[in-house]
């Protein structure tokens, strides 16, 4: 919305302040900046508040605004006096604005930084969290323009309105004068304000999915009036699944006299229905779904699936179609699932929703899927009903334009339906909070990832998300650095996911092997070595075996403490006449589901050759069997006997969190969900039996390969390694806070900053790279220039013998490899010859731009390097110098800000991370020494964002401490960070 011409001009209207944000029962609105042209909006809007709701805000019966408050409550400077309004279909629902004001409360200007603020939401919206969203925004606005307090007077008996500031997690005062309460609230984010407003964040997202996966209607908006066809198909399924709630078929060309259509009430427009529609399903031609969209809006649904296409996919002008969609169903307070979409399913038994183009809704299982794309949520399904796997839930989100992956998470994180999630992702709109996400969910369930479109350029063309320069290796890291288990195929997807929803997570990585095939043993045992596991000598039945002598087997196995998990692999049996018999899965499986009836703490797979049914029984559950225990215990305290608690971390769902009041308890971010008792378990002696289903505790996941099935043990054991170091945090040492002049180096950069007139920033040079490591403990060698041999003499006098010469120049920096550099020069006349060779073979002083440097104490040569991506956010990084290390893209990675032991774990997660640890009998190097400096720069980056960059190189790591010999530094403007402002949904 534009100003007018009565605005300042000097103050634009600042459009950046615009936000779609999801409320707390799971609905959008939009939060703008009032106008001048909001007049009519905000009288309509005040008519509709209750005589109560005024009379708490203006103290005293005010019915109705005069001229006078109209004109003042729509004309704004945008920086002393501020107001912003929350709207659904355009029309304000809640207002707020604060007036900045001095010592005395009067009104006042910069450089006054308190500032009056006042709220009024419309008493049908209030218990929604529009206040608290209100002061979120607001808050921004003000810090932005310089305001640190707000201060507000609230009638004693305004509760919810106290409330809403108390609950806000910032420091406040609060005193009672004159009959009113008087609340002061700093501005400044604090850690609990950040986790209030997370919280809040999780619930509204985890909401607003779950209205999509469980409505209580759902209309097919461009349903066929012939069999075939998209919208026909989806009525088609929804009857099949056996949908629970209300179906309507609507299509603007039916006969007027039509009443059904397979059964369900059919109109021509939502306008028909009398009752209320919650997800409406839109297979209509793209240049009619805005006519559909108006319709739901304005008839009340909640939710929207689009399965039309001929959006960003399409190209420039298809992209526009598609942010104007968003646009149009959020100003309704809708969500968007697609478009281009394939559908949603939610198999729970109150809901049995197929709303997608699946033929056959899959079994009801503990897996919830994401994709976004069609064709692999396609294959996937077919994947997962192959292997008797069953489904919680599953979207299928096409171009991604709304719902997200992240929204994905927020809602598996809470649903106690869903033990594992795996998603397909081809971008990520925000990294930085799908990390974060990811962390918090993975540490109660896995979360595993296959990502396309890896490579640079290749972001799916209906995919608008922000340019990350990082490479995938890196993301890789990052997202295991959050618990995410990455795996690079979907049938890689599906054999994790098998694993991790009907087994126990490994205590370690020694593995026992049984079957009936000595070959087969050894491929499994050869595979576990080349995925780090630690086999043992696998055990032979010999052909001969029966299923009681596999039973027999893995029951000893289980009971065996020196092992953490069983492999059982096996080939059909052998007849007299010499055929093989594959028909006795059944059998097989049945012994071995006996074999782990007794509640086994250790994960079984099966590696089968052409068993018939033997996978299929493996994936149904025994009826015997008692659901396995899933509590924690550290691998160095586990009980060595079998029938102890199972030592894999728990899996510990939450139930779905109701919809609070605006005046309920404080909203504290969780870190884990509330522990929801299994069926059957201790903690719930009545608990009747479990639901059927096709994953969960007692099925045995089976693979037709050995590297298959190892392969998924391997990512479960890295997963609940992940989850028991996770469950005790690391730290940023404390000590290091003596050692850091933090105001000094903002100075230092702000100095810097100051004379470089490029927006993009400046390099610094090497002394004043010095000189801000310096503030942060960070030494950096010193360099004199030599751009003659008598320079390069007087250097060398000054620093002292032995001495190293080496180019500066871009393309000879750090290429030891192409004769650059000169070590140990023990006196001048060395050095003087040193001087020569170097310039007869590599050019001009001039173009090699030579330096004189002191020695170092002999190490390992290393690189540590952060920097800034703009989506990703700041990334700490580590490898050994040289070409070989770089050439095989062994470098490590860990985000900003990184702790004790993200410090400890990146030098040791490089392939070549032996050579700093005494390989070959050398010298260990001081890896503390190591751990610290990376420490110091993690700590540098997170407090100075306008540190975009730094190369620290090389770094030689000597037994006793390490030398950094060169240092590069990039200063710019910080770029904007989006996770730390107040809850907005991403405009792609």
């Amino acid at each position: 919305m534009e100003p007018t011409p009565e605005q300042s001009p000097h103050h634009a209207y600042p459009d950046h302040w615009e936000a779609d944000v999801v409320l707390r029962d799971g609905g959008t609105a939009r939060i703008r900046p009032i106008t001048t042209d909001d007049a009519e909006r905000l009288v309509s809007f005040y008519e509709q508040v209750s005589d109560e709701s005024k009379y708490y805000r203006f103290f005293a019966p005010y019915p109705r605004l005069s001229d006078r408050d109209v004109h003042r409550f729509t004309h704004h400077d945008y920086v002393d006096r501020v107001g912003l309004a929350v709207t659904i279909g355009g029309e304000f629902i809640g207002t707020v604005r604060y007036d900045r004001i001095n010592d005395q409360g009067r009104p006042a200007s910069a450089p006054a930084d308190e500032a009056e603020v006042a709220f009024l939401v419309q008493d049908a919206h209030q218990g929604r969290g529009v206040a608290s969203a209100l002061l979120e925004h607001i808050a921004a606005v003000a810090r932005e323009r310089g305001i640190r307090r707000f201060a507000a007077e609230v009638l004693p008996a305004n509760n919810k309105m106290i409330k809403v500031f108390r609950d806000g997690g910032y420091t406040q005062r609060r005193s009672f004068e004159d009959g009113s309460v008087h609340l002061t609230l700093d501005l400044e984010p604090t850690e609990k304000s950040l986790a209030v407003q997370r919280g809040r964040e999780q619930r509204a997202e985890a909401r607003s999915v779950q209205r999509l996966l469980a409505p209580g209607s759902v209309a097919v908006i461009g349903t066929g009036r012939t069999p075939g066809g998209v919208g026909r198909t989806v009525l088609r399924n929804l009857l099949a699944s056996g949908y629970t709630g209300r179906t309507y078929a609507v299509n603007r060309a039916f006969d007027e006299g039509l009443a059904t259509l397979d059964g369900v009430p059919a109109h021509c427009s939502l306008g028909e229905i009398d009752e209320q529609v919650d997800l409406a399903v839109i297979a209509v031609p793209a240049h009619r779904v805005p006519e559909a969209v108006a319709d739901c809006g304005e008839h009340g649904v909640q939710g929207l699936v689009v399965l039309s296409a001929g959006y960003a996919e399409r190209g420039a002008e298809g992209r526009e179609l598609q942010r104007e969609l968003v646009r149009q169903a959020r100003s309704y307070g809708m969500r968007i699932i697609g478009p281009n979409a394939f559908g949603i399913i939610n198999t729970a038994e109150s809901v049995r929703l197929n709303a997608s183009l699946a033929p056959e809704s899959p079994a009801r299982g503990r897996i919830g899927l994401f994709t976004q794309s069609g064709a692999i949520g396609i294959a996937l399904l077919s994947g997962l009903h192959r292997r008797g796997a069953g489904l919680s839930s599953f979207i299928s989100a096409g171009n991604r334009a709304d719902v997200s992956g992240n929204d994905f998470l927020q809602y598996s994180f809470e649903d106690p339906d869903t033990d594992v999630a795996l998603l397909y992702l081809e971008s990520l709109g925000n990294p930085r909070k799908f990390n974060r996400l990811a962390r918090r969910t993975a540490a109660v369930k896995p979360v595993v990832v296959v990502k396309g479109a890896r490579h640079s350029g290749s972001t799916p063309p209906g995919h608008a998300v922000p340019v990350s320069r990082i490479p995938d290796a890196t993301v890789s890291a990052l997202m295991r650095q959050a618990g995410v288990i990455r795996v690079d195929t979907v049938t890689e997807m599906v054999d994790a996911g098998l694993l991790l929803a009907g087994q126990p997570l490994p205590a370690g990585p020694r593995v026992a092997i049984l079957g009936n095939s000595e070959s087969l043993g050894l491929l499994t045992y050869d595979a576990c070595l080349a995925e780090g596991l630690r086999p043992r000598p696998p055990i032979d039945l010999t052909t001969a075996a029966s299923p009681q002598d596999f039973r027999d087997a893995l029951a000893e196995a289980l009971a065996d403490g020196t092992c953490d998990a069983v492999i059982v692999t096996a080939i059909p049996w052998v007849g007299e006449n010499g055929e093989a018999e594959t028909g006795d899965g059944q059998v097989l499986a049945a012994a071995l589901h006996k074999a782990v009836a007794g509640g086994s703490a250790k994960p079984v797979a099966v590696v089968h050759v052409e068993i018939g049914g033997l996978a299929e029984a493996l994936a149904a559950a025994s009826s015997t069997a008692a659901p396995r225990p899933r509590t924690v215990t550290p691998a160095a305290d586990r009980p060595q006997a079998a029938t102890t608690p199972s030592t894999g971390p728990a899996r510990s769902p939450a139930p779905a969190t109701p919809t609070a009041p605006e005046a309920g308890p404080a909203p504290e971010a969780p870190t884990t969900p509330p522990v929801r008792p299994g069926p059957g378990s201790p903690a719930d002696p009545k608990a009747g039996p479990a639901p059927e289903a096709a994953t969960g505790p007692g099925r045995i996941p089976a693979y037709p390969a050995a590297e298959r099935a190892v392969r998924a043990l391997a990512e479960a054991v890295k997963y609940a390694q992940w989850r028991r170091q996770a469950a005790v945090p690391g730290k940023i040492p404390e000590f290091l806070d003596d050692t850091i002049d933090e105001p000094g180096a903002a100075a230092l950069i702000e100095a810097q900053l100051a004379t470089a007139p490029d927006p993009r920033g400046r390099p610094l040079t090497h002394d004043e790279a010095r000189e801000l490591l310096g503030r942060y403990g960070i030494a950096v060698r010193p360099t004199l220039p030599a751009p003659d041999p008598g320079a390069a003499v007087a250097a060398a006098g000054r620093l002292g013998y032995p001495v190293a010469l080496k180019t500066t120049a871009p393309h000879l920096r750090h290429r030891a490899d192409l004769g650059g550099v000169r070590l140990d020069i023990a006196d001048e006349e060395a050095l003087r010859r040193a001087y020569g060779e170097l310039t007869d073979l590599l050019g001009k002083p001039a173009e090699l731009l030579p330096v004189v440097q002191a020695m170092a104490p002999r190490g390992v040569d290393t690189v540590v390097r952060a920097s800034i991506d703009a989506a990703a956010g700041a990334v700490l990084s580590f490898g050994l110098a040289g070409a070989p290390s770089e050439l095989l893209g062994d470098t490590a990675h860990r985000l900003v800000p990184a702790t004790d032991r993200d410090a400890a774990e990146l030098i040791r997660s490089i392939r070549a991370a032996p050579v700093l640890f005494g390989w070959r009998g050398s010298a260990p190097v001081d890896t503390a020494a190591l751990e610290e400096l990376l420490l110091r720069l993690s700590r540098l980056v997170d407090d100075h964002p306008e540190v975009v960059s730094v190369a620290l190189e090389p770094v030689v790591v000597a037994p006793h401490g390490l030398t950094v010999l060169g240092a590069s530094v990039r200063l710019a403007p910080p770029p904007a960070r989006s996770d730390l402002g107040p809850r907005r949904l991403p405009n792609y």
